[in-house]
């Protein structure tokens, strides 16, 4: 069924027939995202990987050229196992597909590009970590081939908008008279760290949704428990997923593509909900508006607040003061018989050392003692306004450093890394306002700023060293996230914050799956009672990367255990399993489900759904504004039949989408 690729490495570099696609990367995104085109897509790939050995993870033997081989090597014997146990079939996305082309090359430079095909090819993905390499890689690719589809990963979000518009500029300029409908020279900027972000966040925790947006729409995917005895479960807009039979249990391992009927099930009919008692469930549960983008919030305030800038000790001292200030104002008034502003006004005078003294024949004997008692209360002054001064110049030299861990925290969120990712699950936590304690070893890390700037409390320090876990204050701690670039650091502060705290919510970055299943098995193991997780971010951000390839519009994807479901924007025309068909009729249980109609005439239609729409304050209706009904139709009859100018947004699997574009691609076919 499959093309044999344990002789990858020694297979000639023939040319490339005309409509294949390209990866371009040198860490594990690159692989992952072949493994998706290849494996999932049925598509034809040539991967281009740095020759040595992986920069990234030095720790690996391999190199990345047998990295890559060892992974299509274990898909091609999941797949020939998957397809014995199903007998075969139409369903197989990969059948007559050659194996895929791998060459090594330190740099993406022309001669390379030309010798992958890129001038023939119909998509380029450009993956590597470096942003400046994937600029200057996409800008050779366009002159190369004008109507190439280009996929980029840039963590910069204002620099991939405007690249986005400069690219596809470059395109019709290269080839002027070009039909600009006819020309297929879209341009995506895709990040990993942005796809992954909420995933991760979400695994630190309980009961928390995933969002979607749409046309300034936000839907959420929330995951429920099963309901007790006697309750009715809320199905809400309609059900998603089953969750994994052991998923409610906190040592339960999380089902994958490979648990079979105890795993997860992604799109299922009503049946088979009804027939699933005791098991959670993904629902799409409501649909807002979307408002403009809430920036995270800063931990104990906006400003300055008066108990970061002077001490409590010293707050207290300027408090007996004025206390004492204020008696002795009032014992003059009662002793002498002045007015309160007179009192007051003799009062600070004595505790500024301007009064007069009070020798006079008229001055009582009360009078004299409430003199030396302000002088007394004065000499106290001086050395507080000196403390003062000297704790505020403090204050204001330590604005800008890290802020401590303070000593009351709890139920907060310990985050182990700064790198990428970390960055992005900072921001969606505190956009969530969920306190966070930061580790970071490198005091120069990319989201060192950030932190600072959120008032984010940061303890800087190697993890796997005694100490630094508890000044994160992990015994008050409600979750901790491991998301450093090491799996071995990530296992270790796992282990110690477990040691610690045993009943501790944990989520672990891992790339080896093999791996990941040993630490599961050990930790089941040691803590039966502890809620342990593992994300991979190459698994969760593949899938969009490849359907952005594929040339659809992807709005999301959701993670559901260790499967991945896409949202996604598709043209009904050319899709023959849903044009002419009823809502109804279109389900394909397990594979795709139709979720919402777009309503408005083409002519108007938005054309990135992900968009929200600029606000016109001359026109209060308008886009953007909550006011303005939305295009799409979220409530559709089961009976209304999908026409060819539809454009329709829907809930797939991986598997499911590429059934969809590949009959698209036989139908399309003269």
């Amino acid at each position: 069924m499959l093309g044999s690729v344990s002789t990858l490495p020694h297979q000639p570099q023939r040319p490339v027939n005309n409509g294949h696609m390209v990866v371009c990367g040198d860490d594990t995104l690159a692989r992952r995202l072949a493994v998706e085109l290849r494996y999932v897509y049925g598509e034809r790939v040539t991967l281009l990987v740095p020759p040595g050995r992986d920069t990234s993870r030095p720790e690996l033997p391999l190199t990345q050229r047998a990295r890559a081989v060892a992974l299509f090597g274990r898909m091609s014997a999941a797949m020939s196992r998957n397809g014995a146990g199903a007998g075969g079939g139409d369903g197989d996305t990969n059948a007559g597909v050659e194996a895929v082309r791998i060459m090594e090359a330190h740099e993406p430079s022309d001669d390379v590009l030309e010798e992958a095909g890129v001038d023939r090819a119909a998509a380029l993905a450009l993956v590597y970590d470096d942003d400046e390499r994937n600029i200057r890689a996409a800008l050779t690719a366009r002159r190369l081939n004008p109507r190439l589809r280009l996929v980029i990963r840039l963590y910069n979000r204002k620099l991939g908008q405007h690249l986005e518009t400069l690219l596809d500029q470059a395109a019709a300029v290269s080839v002027p008279g070009l039909d600009p409908a006819a020309m297929d020279a879209s341009t995506t900027v895709l990040s990993d760290a942005d796809t992954a972000a909420p995933a991760l966040a979400a695994t630190a925790l309980t009961g928390s949704s995933k969002v979607i947006q749409a046309e300034g729409l936000l839907l959420r995917a929330v995951e429920r428990t099963p309901p007790r005895p006697g309750e009715l479960a809320d199905p809400g807009l309609c059900t998603l997923a089953l969750l994994s039979s052991t998923s409610q249990d906190p040592a339960g391992a999380e089902g994958s593509d490979s648990s079979g009927a105890e795993g997860p099930q992604l799109l299922p009919d009503l049946a088979t909900v009804n027939a699933a008692t005791g098991r959670g469930t993904v629902v799409l549960e409501a649909i807002s508006h979307a408002g403009p983008d809430r920036g995270p919030t800063r931990m104990g305030g906006r400003g300055a607040p008066l108990g970061q800038v002077f001490s409590r000790r010293l707050r207290w001292s300027a408090l007996g003061v004025a206390a004492a200030v204020i008696a002795l104002a009032v014992a003059s008034v009662i002793t002498t018989g002045d007015s309160p502003l007179h009192a007051a006004y003799l009062t600070m005078l004595d505790l500024l050392a301007m009064g007069d003294p009070a020798v006079e024949t008229d001055d009582s004997a009360s009078r004299q003692v409430i003199q030396l008692l302000s002088g007394m209360a004065g000499l106290l002054l001086l050395p507080l306004l000196v403390a003062a001064v000297l704790e505020a110049f403090g204050s204001l030299r330590t604005a800008s450093s890290l802020r401590r861990p303070p000593r009351g925290l709890s139920g907060h969120v310990v985050l182990l890394g700064l790198g990428k990712i970390g960055t992005r699950v900072l921001v969606r936590l505190r956009e969530l306002d969920i306190p966070v304690v930061v580790v970071e070893e490198d005091p120069e890390a990319r989201g060192i700023p950030l932190a600072r700037s959120l008032h984010v409390p940061t303890v800087l320090g190697d993890v796997t060293q005694e100490g630094v876990l508890e000044a994160a204050k992990i015994r008050r701690a409600r979750a901790l996230l491991a998301l450093t670039s090491v799996d071995t650091t990530n296992l270790e502060a796992a282990l110690y914050a477990r040691s610690v705290k045993p009943d501790l919510r944990v989520a672990l970055r891992l790339y080896d799956d093999e791996f990941a299943t040993a630490v599961y098995r050990t930790l089941r193991t040691a803590h039966p009672q502890a809620l342990t997780r593992s994300r991979s971010v190459s698994h969760l951000a593949a899938p969009a990367f490849a359907v952005a390839m594929m040339g659809r519009q992807i709005l999301g994807a959701v993670p559901v255990e260790r499967k991945v479901m896409l949202f996604a924007a598709l043209e009904v025309a050319g899709h023959p399993q849903l044009e002419g068909r009823t809502v109804d009729q279109a389900f394909r249980a397990g594979a795709w489900r139709v979720l919402a109609l777009d309503a408005t005439p083409p002519a108007d239609r938005l054309p990135d759904l992900t968009a929200v729409p600029p606000y016109d304050p001359l026109d209060p209706t308008g886009p953007g504004t909550s006011g303005r009904p939305s295009g799409l139709v979220w409530d559709l009859h089961p009976g209304y039949v999908l026409r060819a100018e539809d454009r329709v947004v829907i809930a797939a699997t991986r598997r499911g989408l590429a059934e969809l574009l590949r009959r698209q691609r036989s139908a399309l076919r003269p």
